[in-house]
């Protein structure tokens, strides 16, 4: 994409790995709708079988082409949005020709030599890649970063018990199909009161749940498992909140405990978070310093019983935050929920605001 209103003398290549998948399509969306972009040229890439599909970005129809070697020569910022596996094996090569890949999948998040990046929390960060990959964190993770990284500025945060709440669209375009699918199939039927009737139900409508990316039926239902099983009992999703949570804030011995739950909701993760700081905060301040933050929106009126759910969230770009409380029995502690589109923020938003934020650490 080269325009009279979006070029300019050597303004810097982009290129979306994944564009035709579900997060890469938001961020073509994101691209869509900024007043303006710093790219003089944006490059589609997907799979071969994708390649030649006709994407429109910013007015200008955009070929698809196939991921190779020679797709990055000439590029600048290489956005990821593919599997783990495509990522390892793409990402180097990207960095190797030049390009910085900031890069969606966990392939890199873990590893020290690449900067886990949040720009509200860590922009610093970014100038500090040895492999010439900066990485995107869980959006589980995401969705309450800009909250934590705001009120860790101010009060050094020491403690962190989270419960997720998350929606569908987390496990990919399957899970959506199995969430709808179950939902139509138990629609108007009286189950519910033995579990063996949701099962036959199930059975009956051909979505037997030996085939379903959940554990166990997620319509009208919820289901405290997401991700793999790991040591001891937890979750690869829960570790995940534990272990991003510790790089991205800079604190290497935070304490945290997370349960992560799926509920039947298709898109935006919601958090239960309990934090404990080393100072004393009062709700008070916390609005404060939520109010001031760009990328939070405050929801916050428990007398009107107004606070952030799901579906005021979706396609919406902030973080909402509301149900702020200080902790009865715990000093120097906060109870609050957060909700994020998983699929902007917790995806899409995040990785090009990296981006954006390159352009001028070239």
């Amino acid at each position: 994409m080269s325009t009279n209103s979006d070029a300019g003398a050597r303004r810097p290549v982009l290129a979306l790995v994944g564009a035709t998948g579900a997060v890469g399509t938001v961020m073509i969306d994101i691209m869509n709708a900024r007043p303006s972009v710093p790219w003089g040229e944006v490059r589609l890439i997907a799979s071969p079988r994708s390649a030649g599909r006709k994407i429109t970005v910013r007015g200008a129809e955009l070929t698809v082409v196939a991921l190779s070697a020679e797709a990055f020569d000439g590029v600048d910022i290489a956005m990821f949005d593919v599997p783990d596996e495509v990522s390892a094996e793409w990402a180097p090569v990207a960095a190797a020709r030049g390009a910085v890949a900031v890069d969606n999948s966990g392939a890199f998040r873990m590893d020290p030599e690449v900067p886990l990046v949040v720009p509200e929390v860590n922009a610093d960060q970014i100038s500090a890649r040895p492999k010439g990959i900066i990485a995107n964190p869980n959006c589980t993770t995401l969705s309450m970063m800009a909250a934590l990284g705001a009120l860790h500025r101010e009060f050094e945060l020491r403690e962190l018990v989270v419960a997720s709440y998350q929606a569908a669209s987390g496990g990919g375009q399957a899970a959506i199909d199995r969430l709808y699918g179950e939902l139509e199939a138990l629609a108007g039927k009286e189950v519910g009161v033995r579990a063996g009737d949701v099962a036959e139900a199930l059975e009956a409508a051909g979505l037997p749940l030996s085939e379903s990316p959940f554990p166990a039926p997620l319509a009208f239902n919820v289901v405290p498992w997401a991700g793999s099983l790991k040591d001891e009992g937890w979750t690869s999703e829960e570790l995940k909140v534990r272990n991003e949570s510790r790089k991205i804030l800079g604190i290497p011995d935070l304490k945290v405990s997370a349960t992560c739950v799926r509920v039947p909701v298709v898109t935006t993760h919601s958090l239960a978070v309990h934090a404990t700081f080393a100072r004393e905060v009062t709700v008070e301040q916390a609005h404060k310093i939520f109010a001031g933050q760009p990328t939070i929106v405050l929801v916050d009126d428990p007398t009107a019983k107004k606070f952030p759910t799901p579906v005021d969230v979706v396609g919406e770009d902030p973080t909402y935050v509301g149900r702020v409380r200080q902790a009865l029995d715990f000093p120097n502690t906060l109870d609050f929920f957060v909700c994020g589109d998983n699929l902007r923020k917790g995806a899409a938003l995040n990785t090009y605001e990296i981006a954006e934020e390159l352009v001028d650490r070239l």
